[in-house]
């Protein structure tokens, strides 16, 4: 009981302080700015899905019926996933120990009774938690979308689609976590951070290009793999087990960061 409310205690202290950031305020509207051009572009733009499907109704191109709702869910939510979020993420975690360092907190941090993996765990649920308020808009995008579905979408649809996009954020900001501990710079802490992400994608698409056996390699290591096949309704106990490492990877190799600091100063 002492550890989780240790770890509550981080998550408040941390989450508070996003609140009271004028930046998370920034990244937050980017974040809602770009999601909402891309919902309008993909599904109400002229060139959109909606429209698209009443044209080729109109001119007897389309033929039976199309689930426009799960082509948009598949769509709009690759564009958050392999687009938006790798450009906002870096932008949420590379404070949350450059910042310690920056200011001559980090030592209090390494000095503390609590040890480095509560703090690591607190953080990375505080940071997690403000992304996920981010994507409060994003699902009455998709309720918008969902409303005039028909045959109705099934719920587990949409639900494991944006669980996977909160596992690969948690995997993000947990590896954003390490690289944030290494640095008193924000900044080279973000583009670090990004060029991991990069790596990430990159990953998905060599893959392809690759051959066998290295290629299935190269894709089970890609969470952008992973991702897409939460994306479309599939859900595999390998794809939960690889965000859960690079998770668990994150938060060991922050608490092994701290530890360094902790033993350099004793």
């Amino acid at each position: 009981m002492i550890i989780i409310a240790n770890i509550f205690a981080i998550f408040r202290k941390e989450l508070q302080s996003y609140f009271a950031s004028p930046l998370a305020y920034i990244v937050a509207g980017v974040f809602w700015l770009l999601s909402g051009l891309f919902f309008w572009e993909l599904l109400l733009s002229p060139t959109g899905l909606v429209q698209e499907v009443q044209a080729g109704d109109a001119t007897g191109l389309i033929t039976g019926s199309t689930d426009v709702a799960y082509i948009f869910l598949i769509q709009f939510l690759s564009v958050i996933g392999s687009l938006i979020s790798p450009i906002i993420l870096p932008m949420l975690s590379m404070g949350l120990y450059a910042e310690e360092r920056k200011n001559h907190t980090l030592e209090l941090i390494a000095t503390s009774p609590l040890t480095n993996w509560v703090v690591a765990v607190g953080k990375l649920c505080g940071v997690l938690t403000f992304y996920t308020v981010l994507l409060v808009p994003l699902f009455i995008y998709q309720i918008i979308a969902f409303s005039t579905a028909s045959p109705p979408v099934p719920p587990a649809v949409p639900l494991l689609a944006n669980l996977g996009l909160i596992l690969l954020a948690a995997s993000i900001l947990s590896l954003g976590m390490f690289i944030s501990s290494l640095t008193s710079s924000s900044m080279i802490a973000a583009l670090v951070t990004f060029f991991i992400v990069f790596l990430f994608i990159s990953l998905h698409f060599i893959s392809g290009q690759i051959s066998e056996p290295f290629g299935s390699i190269l894709r089970y290591l890609s969470p952008v793999q992973h991702y897409d096949n939460f994306v479309r309704g599939i859900f595999e106990t390998s794809s939960l087990f690889v965000f859960l490492s690079y998770i668990i990877l994150g938060i060991f190799l922050t608490a092994q960061s701290i530890e360094t600091l902790r033993f350099n100063r004793s």
